[in-house]
């Protein structure tokens, strides 16, 4: 006798590890699903990838520059440096991604603007693209859709602010006319090409002008006009810049579109916008140093004139006199310290724009600055050992030379200054200009095939296994044992034969439904041959003769199982009894061609004789009792005393009595007459029946005082389950062998 007791009986220690096997077997039993979802997940990626429009990509290459020193040095240094534009690299990208610069390119090329052909939804688009002439506009003559290679070219196109982002629809009428409609309009708009059109609506006022129109009259075509922020925020996001190595001042700029030209286009003028801002900035701030140089340079004028003035005056007064190698020594000294003082007076002004005066670079100058003055003073020092006439005559000198030289450094800068302001030099150029790409980069299609495959077959074994969690169905005997203990005597394989029987049979002959009759070779009944024995043993332990089937649920085969057992359990020379005990939905008698009426409910209702109802010879060797006429209490007349004499009566006159229930989660029947049974085999059903339902079949059995004596596995796909049953019992390894042929796509045993 089985004891209830799952895992403890059929568990081993290795049988509690994850079975890699199983997780084939659930695939390859769902084989069909997995076919179906890779095929059409395969055949959306193959759809996409060649009706999806090309994908170009363009771009440009620029180069941020460093001015360099020029050969035009003085006392005031490149004063044009001061205003270069040496921001990092980063933030020229963010310049170049600037609205002013991506602004430009917008309002230049009328991008807000969208004026397309009306294409057939999904092909439209792919055939356009292999049809270069124009063509007849519409689908049978309606909707306007055009299939060639109409254009249009909108130059101007203004409407109200609710009307943006708004499909216009606008039809050519031939001969270079059109009209324009849209629901919100107050009448539709009539123009021709290369006229400016200007319409007040109750909306407000709408301007459009036609530059080009190429189609045949009929032809639709879809005209938006975008606001202007959003197509400048959606080129911002559309651009990808980035700079090519690390500190190289090389900037690389791309685009991505469907129209190719139209990529190219945008991006040159986005890069000739960028070299154009940065030019201009550089000859503001040109113009800004050379005014305020314009200001200073009288002031050194009048400071030269003013110190060339005095040493003439000091040579009239004392006359010409030579100096000494000493003294012309001590001037050029002089000279150049003044001079370098004055070129570190500049660095620490431009370090001051930027730092405090606590930088380290700054207070570096500052410390640069007080060794010249010391020195500055040294010399001065030494000065005094020349007589008073030279000395006087040095300091002169020096005042001369040192106004001189900046005063000529004036007038070189402006001269560098009025050239940048001239716009004639900039930081920034752009090195390659984007060219019509000629290959789409997306869609890759054999790549997006590929992946569409792998994609598809990973949705499908992913279905497969939601499916089996889902459905809970047993789809290994091997589970059935290992989780409840009950021990499976029969793997009955699904039947091609069977379903082949029940769609060619809508007449129901005599006993042509019956599968042990019909092709008593077939797998399914050579699997309950194999059970027989295991059933003529079992009644040998039990107290009577009597054999109950029943299942957990319904459409699981049950009767199925118990006409044909009824039959092969008479290749024996036994006599066998089969009664179907099912008084609510019975249809044993289906399997032999005969009526259900009058049956069991008749006889424990005394309406009808045990003789009157018995069916006889349906099969040699097997008679048959029928459901009967369908009472209102089933589960008394089966509790009754009636039921239970009947059962002794007939227990006498037959070696097997074979009983079929109704479900036992269904209704109470099944445990009322299983406990007058001295053998219980619970039905399965490969996919349908859960471990679950197993258990609480059993449960509920059990609190009848019955036990089940093991399980029949029906409507089995060998063919899924070569695998996992190559290392199961014995009594399952012909599956392997004899039934391998079985069809596994074939109608389950009903």
């Amino acid at each position: 006798m089985n004891e209830f007791s799952p895992k403890s009986q059929a568990a081993g220690s290795g049988q509690n590890d994850v079975n890699l096997v199983r997780y084939v077997d659930v695939v390859l039993a769902n084989r069909w699903l997995v076919l179906a979802i890779t095929s059409m997940v395969l055949a959306i990626g193959v759809a996409y990838s060649f009706l999806a429009p090309p994908v170009y990509q363009s771009d440009i290459l620029l180069q941020v520059e460093q001015e360099s020193p020029t050969n035009t040095k003085s006392l005031l240094g490149d004063v044009s440096s001061l205003f270069d534009v040496k921001t990092e690299t980063t933030a020229q990208i963010e310049v170049l991604r600037s609205r002013m610069v991506v602004g430009n390119a917008v309002d230049n090329l009328r991008l807000y603007i969208s004026a397309e052909p009306k294409r057939f939804p999904l092909i439209g688009n792919w055939i356009a693209r292999w049809n270069k002439s124009l063509s007849q506009p519409g689908l049978l003559g309606v909707g306007g859709f055009a299939w060639g290679n109409e254009s249009i070219d909108v130059g101007t196109f203004d409407v109200p602010e609710d009307l943006e982002g708004d499909d216009f629809k606008l039809t050519s009428l031939g001969g270079d006319r059109y009209v324009v409609d849209q629901k919100q309009l107050d009448a539709p708009i009539y123009g021709r090409v290369g006229e400016t059109i200007v319409s007040n609506e109750s909306t407000g006022k709408i301007t459009l002008r036609v530059q080009a129109l190429n189609a045949n009259p009929g032809t639709e075509f879809v005209l938006v006009r975008n606001a202007r922020l959003k197509t400048l925020e959606n080129l911002q996001d559309k651009l990808f810049i980035v700079e090519k190595g690390k500190q190289s001042g090389i900037i690389g700029a791309s685009l991505t579109g469907t129209d190719r030209q139209l990529t190219a286009k945008i991006l040159n003028n986005i890069g000739d916008e960028y070299v154009a801002a940065n030019i201009a900035r550089k000859a503001a701030e040109a113009e800004k140093s050379l005014a305020f140089l314009s200001d200073l340079l009288p002031q050194l004028k009048s400071e030269l004139e003013e110190s060339e003035r005095n040493y003439n005056a000091l040579r009239i007064k004392r006359g010409t006199f030579d100096i000494s190698e000493e003294g012309k020594t001590y001037l050029r000294e002089s000279v150049e310290l003044q001079a370098s003082a004055l070129a570190l007076k500049q660095k620490r002004s431009e370090l001051t724009a930027l730092f405090t005066s606590e930088h380290p670079s700054v207070r570096a100058v500052d410390q640069q600055l007080a060794s010249l003055s010391a020195k500055e003073a040294a010399v001065s020092q030494r000065m005094t050992s020349l007589p008073e006439l030279e000395q006087e005559s040095l300091r002169l000198m020096r005042d001369v030379r040192v106004n001189n030289d900046l005063y000529v450094g004036m007038l070189n800068n402006m001269q560098q200054l009025k050239l940048v302001r001239a716009g004639k030099v900039g930081t920034v150029r752009l090195l390659d200009r984007s060219l019509v790409p000629k290959e789409p980069i997306k869609p890759n299609k054999p790549l997006l095939i590929a992946a569409s495959a792998v994609l598809g077959l990973f949705l499908g074994i992913a279905a497969t296994f939601m499916r089996h969690i889902l459905r809970g169905g047993v789809t290994n005997p091997q589970d059935i044992e290992q989780e409840t203990g009950l021990t499976v005597y029969a793997t009955v394989p699904v039947s091609r034969t069977q379903a082949t029987l029940e769609h060619d049979s809508p007449e129901r002959s005599e006993g042509l439904l019956l599968l042990a009759s019909h092709s008593p070779g077939d797998p399914s009944v050579e699997s309950l041959r194999s059970l027989r024995i295991v059933l003529q043993l079992s009644m040998l332990e039990a107290g009577n003769n009597r054999v109950l089937l029943t299942g957990p649920s319904e459409q699981i085969g049950k009767s199925f199982l118990c006409a044909n057992l009824a039959a092969v359990m008479t290749g024996s020379g036994k006599r066998v009894l089969l009664i179907d005990a099912d008084l609510r939905r019975g249809h044993l008698n289906d399997y032999f061609g005969k009526e259900s009426q009058p049956g069991l409910a008749d006889v424990l209702t005394s309406n009808a004789t045990l003789d009157e109802a018995l069916q006889r010879n349906v099969a040699p060797g097997l008679d048959f009792l029928p459901n009967g006429t369908t009472p209102s209490d089933p589960a008394e007349l089966l509790m009754g005393d009636a039921m239970a004499r009947l059962l002794e009566s007939v227990g006498d006159s037959y070696d097997m009595v074979l009983i079929d229930t109704p479900p036992v989660l269904a209704v109470s029947d099944a445990a009322v007459v299983a406990h007058r049974c001295g053998t219980v085999f619970l039905a399965t059903r490969f996919g349908t029946t859960s471990v679950d339902e197993v258990r609480e079949s059993v449960k509920q059995l059990r609190h009848a005082n019955v036990e089940v004596k093991g399980v029949i596995f029906n409507a089995f796909h060998p063919a899924a389950y070569r695998y996992s049953l190559g290392s199961h019992a014995g009594r399952n390894r012909y599956l392997s062998y004899q039934y391998a042929t079985a069809s596994s796509d074939s109608k389950s045993n009903s």
